[in-house]
């Protein structure tokens, strides 16, 4: 632990970039002092370790461990410049030391192969508004979340599609680089007397699959392909009979286990195939939330996931007792021991995103994608390059597939603190554009425009793709 404190420091002490290199491929890298004080004196030589953490010690493991040395001289600065290949995909410490006593040590990452194209980006696929069930606009809600560092998202009122769409008509009205996706929480209406009761979410399709048919998305926006849909075109609406007569073929069709409900089964297949056909992200959400008794029986989660009928699995969502995270956790750990793998995502399902509710921020997803936008973050969802944030206690932690989970720690230590910075004062010029006075809101939006652009140089600083 007093070796991570010192990483910390160092995060702000000293300025290293790139923080993240490809492997095999020689780079420079370069060590600032920011401390204000001075701590390598210029023109003195000091013994420098590079030592990657995943093949143990030289001493115990000669010709195994991941050590080179090498003596590096300071420069004008107190800081140092040089060139290196780092080797195998890891974390490495650059250590310092001056005649065998440590000085300091700095953090970088080494990855391989289809990473070296791919830059993480902190996100929420799980959210809801004043539109629904929500505390803020729409535009506030992607003001708060670019405040606390969010990348991306996508407004999921129940029911409802059209709030996400003016939520990315606020962010294309602005300079921003917030990526902000379509997306609704799809719960169709009764059919032939029933009613599915399992949530699922539409991340990012192109249209509205509430409005497809009756219910609240049309009472309440009507059937303007414009108010349902990304690009103004989708499917035709069906009537109350036309719905109940597709879900009479669809439950003669579909076999379920004996402790399935026929239905329910049916209806969740329904949902997540109009999403794909939507080319959006289907997300089966929190079966382990605590609505009187958990919200979706284990034996249609057991369905759910040896048919593989959704996209993505709500891995961490925002609650704070471990009946639905833990829970949830221990399903894909569990799952996947059993053979059953599939993507997954962390998500807050926050009703006020204000700092006051403390759930707000509880969970998060980091996609590995090559860019911040809607098409890209799918892929690379289903794909399976996304790990789930809990940020539930003080000490974070990860799920997810080993080799994300060892990169997404290093970057949620090391990397997204500065990044976070940046969105900070972005989010804020946001909830004035917002929610400002006609002054406040001209002045935010210039303020915008001059400092667009700095997450993305900032992410070719620390990325030496």
């Amino acid at each position: 632990m007093a070796n991570d404190r010192l990483n910390k420091r160092m995060l702000y002490d000293f300025d290293v970039f790139p923080k993240v290199f490809a492997a095999g491929v020689e780079s420079e890298v370069h060590i600032r002092p920011m401390g204000g004080r001075p701590v390598f004196i210029p023109g003195k030589s000091y013994r420098l370790d590079i030592c990657g953490l995943n093949f143990g010690e030289p001493q115990y493991y000669p010709g195994l461990a991941d050590f080179r040395t090498r003596i590096i001289t300071a420069d004008d600065e107190g800081g140092f410049v040089f060139r290196h290949t780092f080797d195998r995909e890891q974390e490495y410490y650059l250590r310092f030391k001056e005649d065998d006593k440590f000085l300091y040590q700095f953090p970088v990452y080494c990855v391989e192969g289809e990473l070296t194209r791919r830059y993480p980006f902190i996100g929420d696929t799980h959210l809801h508004t004043i539109c629904s069930d929500g505390m803020e606009t729409p535009e506030v809600v992607c003001s708060n979340y670019r405040a606390y560092g969010y990348d991306f998202l996508a407004i999921t009122d129940h029911r409802c599609y059209a709030p996400s769409l003016e939520a990315i008509a606020f962010c294309r009205s602005i300079d921003t680089e917030l990526c902000v996706c379509p997306g609704e929480e799809v719960q169709l209406p009764k059919a032939n007397g029933r009613k599915n009761d399992v949530h699922i979410i539409n991340f990012g399709g192109e249209y509205s699959v509430n409005a497809l048919f009756p219910g609240e998305h049309r009472k309440k926006y009507g059937e303007d392909p414009k108010l349902r849909s990304l690009y103004g075109d989708c499917p035709e609406t069906l009537s109350q009979e036309q719905y109940d007569a597709l879900m009479n073929d669809l439950c003669e069709k579909i076999e379920v286990p004996e402790d399935v409900d026929r239905f329910t089964a049916a209806n969740c297949k329904l949902v997540f195939d109009e999403i794909r056909k939507a080319n959006g992200l289907g997300i089966f959400v929190h079966p382990n939330w605590v609505n009187n008794v958990f919200h979706v029986p284990e034996a249609l989660s057991d369905y759910l996931v040896r048919n593989r009928l959704f996209d993505a699995f709500e891995v961490l969502g925002g609650d704070d007792y471990y009946e639905m995270n833990g829970f949830q956790t221990q399903r894909y750990y569990d799952d996947r021991a059993k053979g059953y793998d599939y993507p997954i995502v962390g998500a807050t399902d926050s009703h006020s995103s204000l700092p006051v509710n403390e759930n707000a921020f509880l969970c998060a997803t980091m996609v590995f994608s090559e860019k911040n936008e809607r098409e890209s973050l799918i892929s690379s969802i289903k794909d399976d390059y996304s790990a789930a944030v809990d940020t539930l206690s003080k000490e974070f932690r990860m799920v997810g597939k080993p080799r994300l989970v060892r990169y997404a720690t290093f970057l949620y230590k090391y990397y997204f603190p500065l990044h976070d910075e940046l969105c900070r004062e972005e989010g804020r010029l946001m909830r004035i554009c917002a929610a400002g006075t006609p002054d406040e809101k001209e002045e935010a939006a210039a303020l915008l425009s001059h400092i667009c652009g700095r997450v993305s140089r900032q992410r070719a600083k620390y990325f030496a793709f």
